[in-house]
């Protein structure tokens, strides 16, 4: 037959078996016809002594110079040593994204990350990687996909950002369950966008307003009692959100002034009260058959949602930036403020890290610098004094 052809192909009527039409121009590549009229490429060629048949895809979605260049590279490789064939079934035996992703969550994050970061990692493989990858095999994606899906989350940088750490355990984790081949972690090399940490601490001002909202949000009940409670202990603990919302009655000693809390962020972690917060938590009601200090309406259950309580009492105090996390800044702040200094700050928020804590640094000149500048003021009106 001569050089195979779109037109030729497109005339090749199918028989009642299978018939291969052999390429003159490449010794080894034709094109089978099924008796459905299926007309699919093949390459056959020989490796090491062996015969190696292969089919290249199918006629319509490839166009035959594209299956020519392709049984060419097979043929090349053949005659080089190498086996294309156990490279094709790796390629067609290789899961795809969404296997991986769901492999991850079952068998690693489960074992290896807590609760809230199970949370955040299923939501990036499910709404982020998934939707744009999902149906991609392992082997195929490249460093440019990995760039491609994070760019195309540029308007949301944090998110960005943690689905390109997400992906980037996924891929180490496919290198050692042998999905891909050591060192070929796409992710590598993928600059993180930079983010922009937000700072906001409440002025002594703001610090009343909230208290005063909060206190006329108790009388007038127009907010429920857990979810005053859960925000007083917020700012007078400097714990995290999730911290106050799971706290349990057994935590508590306050013969001690302590929270012992078994897990937090960063594991078992001890919280040291002050008076004003152990005397809030006095107020508080203890229900029967409720370890939760913070209570939820259904029986023996906790208050699930503090944002939109939270969202009313900013609203009242004026307060329509703060977000719940910044009273625990706040609380830091305020240490500095008092002349508390760095590690102390750290051992009362419970960091592990002293890095963590500096973020607050600067804070600590705050005092010093309106010393400063009330002996200036008092050199500069004695120095102007008639």
């Amino acid at each position: 037959m001569p050089k195979l052809t779109k037109r030729l192909i497109d005339s090749l009527k199918p028989e009642t078996s299978d018939v291969v039409h052999w390429d003159d121009a490449l010794s080894g590549f034709g094109v089978r016809v099924r008796p459905t009229g299926r007309k699919s490429y093949i390459v056959k060629c020989r490796c090491r002594g062996r015969q190696i048949k292969m089919t290249i895809g199918t006629h319509g979605p490839i166009t035959v110079e594209q299956a020519r260049t392709k049984a060419q590279g097979i043929i090349a490789e053949a005659k080089a040593g190498q086996d294309p064939s156990a490279e094709h079934s790796r390629m067609r035996k290789s899961p795809t994204m969404k296997d991986l992703g769901q492999r991850f969550l079952d068998e690693y994050v489960p074992t290896y990350c807590r609760p809230t970061t199970e949370r955040e990692y299923r939501r990036s493989v499910e709404l982020f990687i998934n939707s744009e990858i999902g149906t991609r095999k392992v082997i195929d994606i490249e460093r440019t996909d990995i760039a491609k899906l994070h760019h195309g989350l540029r308007e949301k940088r944090y998110q960005a950002n943690r689905t390109l750490g997400v992906l980037s355990k996924m891929f180490n984790l496919a290198e050692v369950w042998g999905l891909r081949p050591d060192g070929s972690n796409p992710c590598r090399h993928v600059k993180k966008y930079r983010e922009e940490k937000r700072e906001r601490f409440l002025s002594d001002k703001e610090y009343k307003r909230l208290g005063e909202a909060l206190r006329k949000a108790e009388v007038e009940r127009t907010e429920t009692q857990s979810a005053i409670d859960a925000i007083w202990l917020l700012i007078l603990t400097g714990c995290r959100l999730n911290e106050i919302m799971t706290l349990k009655w057994s935590y508590i000693d306050l013969v001690a002034k302590e929270l012992r809390l078994p897990d937090s962020k960063t594991g078992a972690k001890t919280v040291y009260l002050g008076t004003a917060a152990t005397g809030r938590i006095k107020t508080i009601k203890k229900l029967e058959n409720n370890d939760f200090v913070i209570t939820g309406k259904k029986s023996g259950g906790r208050l699930t949602d503090l944002q939109h309580p939270w969202r009313r009492v900013r609203k009242a105090a004026g307060l329509d930036d703060v977000r719940l996390h910044d009273l625990r800044h706040s609380f830091a702040s305020r240490g500095l403020i008092v002349g508390e200094g760095l590690p102390m700050i750290g051992k009362l928020l419970g960091h592990m890290q002293i890095q963590t804590t500096a973020r607050y640094a600067h804070l600590a000149d705050d005092p010093i610098k309106s010393a400063a500048d009330r002996i200036a003021e008092e050199i500069s009106t004695s120095t102007t004094a008639s």
